[in-house]
């Protein structure tokens, strides 16, 4: 049974990374089902105990979208209360240029992925109203480094805006942007901060502002250096 304050909160990319940091701070408190492209039993042991796990490979966004809506039904539930579509990748640019497969693969993961899904869970959002969130970067505004990477953020930045006048009153619709955290997406997208990964914030401490900014619903939320340091992990909304 779900309790009164007891949400069914969907979080894609949740085994690994910031996504998971954000299901252990809210497993306690709430009911999760997690996606990821790994197997059940290569992330069996490190989900929060009693987190549902759906298989679903961003890279093909049609077919995670429909993974995701078989998986919410498997997993007895017939509404969801938060979807945090989190799932993405980084591919580092060569002299600043992307390939065009990486910059097909980044843009199918990171954004058409998460149009599809949104679509494809707005029926289930709208029966609770509850709320969409998007996980953007604080890059969406130019990295050149990333730029495929920033672009798909950016994407989804405008995405958000729009979903928020489309779905006003059914839905709420919020992005975030958090800034860099000591994960192991640099490592995986093939680029080396060097001693800037020392600034970088502890992903409980990005998890702990994230669940703060979808409790409180606003748009667009930047979540980075300065935020933490007005105290942004220890205060706002519980989720």
């Amino acid at each position: 049974m779900i309790g009164a304050k007891q949400r069914r909160i969907l979080i894609t990319g949740g085994n690994a990374g910031l996504g998971l940091a954000l299901a252990k701070k809210l497993a306690r408190r709430h009911t999760l089902l997690l996606s990821g492209r790994k197997s059940q039993n290569e992330v069996a042991g490190t989900l929060p105990a009693g987190a549902g796990y759906v298989v679903a490979d961003q890279s093909e966004p049609e077919n995670s979208a429909l993974a995701l809506v078989r998986g919410i039904r498997d997993f007895g539930w017939d509404g969801l209360d938060n979807a945090v579509l989190n799932a993405g990748i980084g591919i580092a640019a060569v002299d600043g240029v992307d390939s065009t497969d990486a910059i097909r693969e980044t843009l199918d993961v990171n954004l058409l992925a998460a149009i599809m899904q949104a679509q494809a869970l707005f029926p289930l959002l709208r029966k609770s109203r509850g709320t969409l969130t998007l996980i953007g970067s604080v890059v969406h505004k130019g990295s050149a480094t990333i730029p495929a990477y920033a672009a798909s953020k950016a994407g989804l930045h405008g995405f958000a805006r729009a979903l928020r006048s489309e779905w006003n009153g059914q839905v709420s619709v919020q992005v975030l942007h958090p800034g860099p955290a000591k994960t192991d997406i640099h490592d995986k997208a093939g680029y080396d901060p060097g001693r800037m990964r020392s600034l970088f914030l502890a992903p409980d401490d990005v998890a702990s502002m994230l669940a703060s900014a979808i409790a409180a619903r606003r748009s667009p939320v930047t979540l980075s250096w300065v935020r933490y340091l007005n105290g942004g992990a220890y205060t706002g909304r519980r989720l």
